[in-house]
């Protein structure tokens, strides 16, 4: 499975298709990262995919960049766990609001030994349980 780099806003991805874009493991973008820049409304797991849906005011959302940052730690618990933020570059000054759905690789979050791990996203209430 591999990812694509596509503007496509119709994810919801069966687990056998690909993901938009991958996880990044970096501690210091993690560390740099604020997630008060937008609306995190659902987060879902499909295959090796995380699918997150999001709003953030705008013109119209084009111009938008965004990352799902891991930040490194695994957090010795059973399952094991990791730390995640999504990072929104939004330049557009304007009232509108708008709705996005992003799909993310998570593949390179697994860890050896183990078949599954537990995903705190900042900003989202709930943890996920990604199996593998």
């Amino acid at each position: 499975m591999q990812c694509k780099d596509d503007d496509d806003d119709d994810v919801d991805l069966p687990e056998d298709t690909i993901c938009q874009d991958v996880v990044i493991i970096d501690s210091e973008l993690y560390k740099n990262t604020s997630s008060d820049t937008y609306r995190l409304s659902s987060a879902t797991i499909a295959g090796d995919c995380l699918i997150i849906n999001f709003g953030a005011s705008g013109c119209s959302g084009s111009s938008w960049e965004y990352k799902m940052v891991d930040s490194g730690a695994v957090a010795e618990s059973l399952p094991e766990q990791r730390f995640l933020k999504f990072q929104l570059v939004n330049n557009e000054d304007c009232l509108a609001f708008f709705t996005r759905e992003q799909s993310f690789d998570i593949r390179p979050l697994q860890i050896e030994g183990s078949n599954q791990i537990i995903l705190n996203i900042e900003g989202f209430s709930e943890s996920l349980t990604y199996n593998y």
